[in-house]
């Protein structure tokens, strides 16, 4: 019931405590008219202010000024009504009422002239500086393009009052200005403190964050651009107050080519497009949206769903077409109100900027939204200045044909324009380059190579079967042979799939024994048909004298393909001895075998003139050799296969063998090596247009090179590529892989908001692919991230769902995962403060612990929940928290004799200095002090580990010691003592903070 004022006083303060948004507000207008009741105004005063604040940060701009006069007539008639906070609170929102007019073209200019200078008589009534009328002087000659430097030195020049906005807002109004005299540089450098989170408050930095967006980007600062996307968009996500700064984000959007992240973008946001209560913020908002849609527009994706106004399906162009009339009325109207084009100028700006990136940003991100994979999926690598594909067919064929005998990427992009071509009926083939048979078998080879790059073995292998159908029907015995043999050799992977899509377990020994009887075909045909000898007909005849080559290539290919399933047998037995600890049998067979079919391959390819051909044969040999620990070795390998590359002038041959060395330096914690040679890669692909590079993988490694090389930076942004070109390949367990090391990464290096920004974005509707061990790690660190945010009741449900997730794991998985998240869950909803939730927590941990104890997890949450109970707890708090510590006491007696998984000393220390703490707070000072002590002397037992928390249980005992016993002649003997031990143990940081609090006891 709120009949009492003291009701309506305590449901204030309740709404006070509810984020920004319509149910805020709506109690806030209900409050008001309940305190117009009371007889007294001072309830009035406060619900008045209350509401004033809903309508500010919910962007109900029109509103108000509405409130404000009401507020001004009480302040007029009844000022004893006010508290001293609400009597400055009165002048601070004069500042408030002047946007909030700016932000309505219906309002006169001269109303805002006359508020302003109401605003300054009743300043210097009250004796307060005039700093903030000339703030509101400049926002009004800002906004209306005319007198802005003058306004601006007037504003500048003059010091700071307790009336002024916080250091944060105006240090983006001065960037701001900067940024409109088109000085990027300058805007930056004033922008720092803020988007370095040096300066902030509630609105701060997420809105600087939005503005800098694009002047990041043109000066090249990308890094930091992505960063503050991720960063400040979830802090203005859906927010009214914040609509201008979601169309800011858009805009990013559109000119870093993240266009599928922009739709997304739309789709949150969609109540924004009737959030007009704040006219000139929803033009930005418009206007953002536009430069957006007017970019996919101009990508031809007219018809692409996007998310507009609630009540109908949209397409872009159908929107952009409403957007675009909505903001050209509102900047008509701003202009003919203010009598410049300032304004319709600012609008007409944006607009006219082309995308500021050649190539998408990697954001780390995915594009949940529909019809995404079709815009923005351009790669990042740069293009490739591509070869012409020739028009003339018998010319187009050749060289398809040409490129494959050299196994060069770019016959991909032309054996499919050959298909492209027969498959149109309008140009029937004339037979010029062989037999059309010829053709449906050479395309069957190609389709299965693009299938064997896909995972699809068993399809690739029948398209291999459909070819040597082909080819013997031809009368060609050596390319029938040979992809007879790839077709076999392709079911020797342990990745095929059956027809029902399970994995098959290979039949090596049948393998084997086929190609066997190929090779022993071979030496017969080798006899019967020569690699010069006439063409056996028509279709052998369409190589003209590039014959002998086909036939040597087929040669090296059937050899080519039995070290492949050599190597796949030997591989699949290391595999079973490694699940197998007592071994599967001999392995000597098997690796003679190998080692035979690489020699004759080397030998062969060496004897007929394409040493190149053995690369291949080395790769399988060094893969064996990492295999079996021989790093060494395998990269004696891998180069002499990549010197044989170079030395056959077949660079775009190098780029699988550079990636694989690569892998083997990084294992040998060579990360400078390997980022040298992945870039090599990746840029030997681009040169030579290689679709069928894994960019992916590579990207990841380049992630996990920069990791090692303690490059942060460098690491997300390969991290951040690697997940988007798992995204274009539909590789969905490999792009959430991706993104969960990358918020690891950001994490790790204390960008905990990135970090969140990632992980919230990666987690959502994971697939079923991918371990759950992972998702449950990422989900840890999405919940702590969020807690070190200090958005406790997030933080606390997604631990709570992790914790649910992780007991329904066998017990055997569950481990002492479960006592952890349950621990660090009770914590954050004692943060939180949802107290009832947490001890319900705390009694699971317990509960887990006792089935997977982790004794230093449950002592820790013990120990906090005694410091929070002291903070946010009930005047029982004392006793409340020595409760938790005696319980962390008795965890640590019960644990065995000569205990060595942990750390004891640090523990037991750890609970003398809380307790020490708990009555220290409580004034029970002749109690905390031997518990202090008792700390440093448990830390004494550390050593060397021991001697920082030793020092700060030597600050405490000192601080009881002086402060509560006001014994400082034994509190400065004491830290004497203990700051001369810090610099003998090489700890000077330690012994700065005890010389300081000893030169303040002495000044006492």
């Amino acid at each position: 019931m709120l009949d009492t004022p003291e009701a309506v006083v305590k449901a204030l303060r309740e709404n006070d405590e509810r984020p920004h948004g319509l149910a805020r507000t709506v109690t806030a207008e209900e409050l008001v008219e309940t305190a117009e009741a009371f007889e007294k105004p001072d309830v009035l005063v406060t619900a008045l202010l209350e509401l004033m604040t809903a309508y500010e940060f919910t962007g109900e701009h029109r509103k108000s000024p509405v409130v404000f006069a009401r507020i001004l007539k009480l302040w007029d008639t009844t000022p004893e009504s006010f508290s001293p906070y609400e009597a400055h609170h009165v002048f601070w929102r004069f500042k408030w009422v002047t946007t909030a007019l700016l932000q309505v073209p219906e309002i006169p200019l001269a109303s805002i002239d006359g508020w302003i200078d109401q605003m300054r008589s009743r300043y210097e009534a009250a004796d307060h500086a005039v700093q903030p009328v000339a703030a509101m002087r400049y926002h009004l000659a800002h906004h209306t393009g005319t007198g802005v430097a003058d306004a601006y030195d007037l504003w500048a020049t003059r010091s700071r009052t307790d009336l002024s906005d916080c250091e944060a807002c105006e240090t983006r109004h001065h960037a701001w200005h900067r940024l409109a005299e088109g000085d990027d540089t300058a805007a930056l450098a004033v922008w720092q403190q803020v988007l370095d989170r040096e300066q902030g408050c509630s609105e701060e930095p997420q809105m600087s964050q939005a503005r800098a967006l694009l002047p990041l980007l043109r000066a090249g600062r990308t890094d930091e651009a992505r960063s503050h996307h991720l960063t400040g968009y979830r802090k203005v996500r859906g927010a009214t107050g914040m609509q201008a700064e979601v169309g800011y984000h858009l805009e990013f959007c559109a000119h870093s080519r993240n266009e599928g992240r922009g739709l997304e973008i739309l789709a949150e946001n969609r109540p924004l497009f009737e959030a007009k209560g704040a006219p000139l913020d929803h033009l930005h908002f418009l206007t953002g949206t536009e430069a957006f849609l007017a970019r996919l527009v101009d990508a031809g994706h007219d018809d692409t769903a996007v998310a507009g106004p609630p009540g109908r399906a949209w397409t872009a162009a159908e929107l952009l077409t409403h957007v675009r009339a909505e903001a050209e009325t509102l900047a008509a109207a701003f202009d003919t109100r203010n009598g410049t084009t300032a304004v319709g100028d600012r609008r007409r700006s944006r607009l006219a900027l082309a995308p500021l990136l050649d190539e998408p940003l990697p954001l780390g991100l995915r594009a949940t939204v529909a019809h995404t994979a079709s815009v923005g999926a351009a790669p990042a690598t740069p293009a490739p200045a591509r070869a012409a594909i020739p028009d003339d067919f018998a010319t187009l064929v050749g060289e398809a044909r040409r490129l494959a005998r050299d196994g060069h990427p770019f016959d991909d992009r032309l054996w499919t324009r050959v298909a492209e071509r027969l498959a149109d009926a309008t140009e029937p083939y004339d037979g010029t380059r062989g037999p059309e048979d010829l053709l449906a078998a050479e395309l069957a080879e190609h389709r299965a190579q693009q299938l064997w790059f896909k995972d699809r073995h068993t399809e690739g292998a029948a398209e291999l079967d459909t070819a040597v159908a082909y080819f013997t029907r031809l009368n060609m015995p050596w390319h029938a042979l040979a992809a007879k043999a790839r077709s076999r050799a392709l079911t020797a992977t342990p990745g095929s799939r059956d027809d029902d899509g399970e994995r098959t377990a290979p039949d090596h020994a049948s393998i084997r024994t086929e190609l066997d009887a190929m090779l022993r075909e071979a030496d017969e045909l080798l006899t019967a048909t020569p690699f010069d000898s006439e063409p056996l007909g028509e279709a052998e005849a369409a190589f003209g004298t590039d014959l002998r080559a086909e036939r040597i290539l087929s040669h090296l290919s059937l050899h080519h393909s039995v070290a492949f399933a050599a190597h796949q047998e030997l591989h699949a037995a290391l595999s079973s001895m490694e699940e197998d600890q007592e071994g599967t049998g001999d392995l000597d067979p098997l690796t003679e075998r190998f080692e035979r079919s690489v020699d004759t391959l080397c030998s062969e390819a060496a004897r007929l003139g394409y040493p190149h051909q053995a690369a291949n044969a080395r790769q399988f040999r060094a893969d064996l050799l990492a295999r079996r620990g021989a790093l060494a070795d395998a990269e004696q390998e891998l180069r002499a296969a990549l010197q044989e590359i170079a030395s056959a002038d077949r660079p775009w041959r190098r780029p699988r063998l550079s990636i694989h060395l690569a892998q083997l330096l990084l294992a040998q914690d060579r990360p400078q090596e390997a980022t040298d040679l992945l870039h090599s890669a990746i840029a030997d692909a681009v040169a030579h247009d290689d679709p069928t590079l894994p960019l992916g993988p590579t990207y990841l490694l380049l992630g996990h090179a920069a990791t090692h090389l303690d490059d942060a930076n460098g690491a997300v942004r390969h991290l951040s590529e690697a997940a988007a070109r798992f995204d274009q390949a539909e590789d969905a367990g490999s792009a959430i892989e991706a993104r969960l090391q990358l918020a690891d990464v950001l994490a790790r290096s204390g960008r905990q908001a990135d970090a969140v920004a990632v992980l919230e974005n990666a987690l959502v509707d994971a697939p079923p692919t991918v371990d759950g061990r992972m998702l449950a790690q990422g989900r840890l660190t999405l919940g702590r991230g969020l807690r070190d945010l200090e958005e406790h009741v997030p933080a606390a449900e997604e631990l709570l769902r992790l914790a649910d997730t992780v007991a329904g794991w066998p017990e055997e998985d569950r481990g002492g995962v479960l006592t952890l998240v349950a621990a660090e869950a009770a914590t954050t909803l004692a943060l939180a403060e949802r107290w009832e939730a947490a001890d319900t927590a705390y009694e699971r941990a317990l509960a887990a612990h006792a089935e997977a104890p982790n004794p230093p997890l449950i002592t820790m949450m013990m120990r906090e929940f005694a410091r929070l109970t002291l903070q946010t707890r009930d005047s029982a708090g004392t006793g409340t928290a020595l409760e938790h510590l005696a319980r962390a006491d008795a965890v640590l007696a019960a644990l065995p004799s000569g205990e060595k998984d942990f750390a004891v000393w640090y523990e037991r220390g750890e609970n003398h200095y809380r307790r020490a703490r708990v009555f220290a707070e409580a004034g029970r000072f002749d109690e905390a002090l031997p518990e202090a002590e008792a700390a440093i002397a448990a830390h004494d037992d550390g050593g060397e580990r021991g001697e920082l928390p030793r020092a700060e249980a030597v600050r405490i005992a000192a601080l009881i010691e002086g402060n509560g016993l006001d014994r400082v002649t034994e509190a400065i003997a004491r830290l004497t003592e203990a700051s001369a031990r810090c610099h003998q143990t090489g700890n000077p940081e330690a012994a700065a903070v005890l010389d300081a609090l000893h030169q303040d006891l002495r000044t006492r």
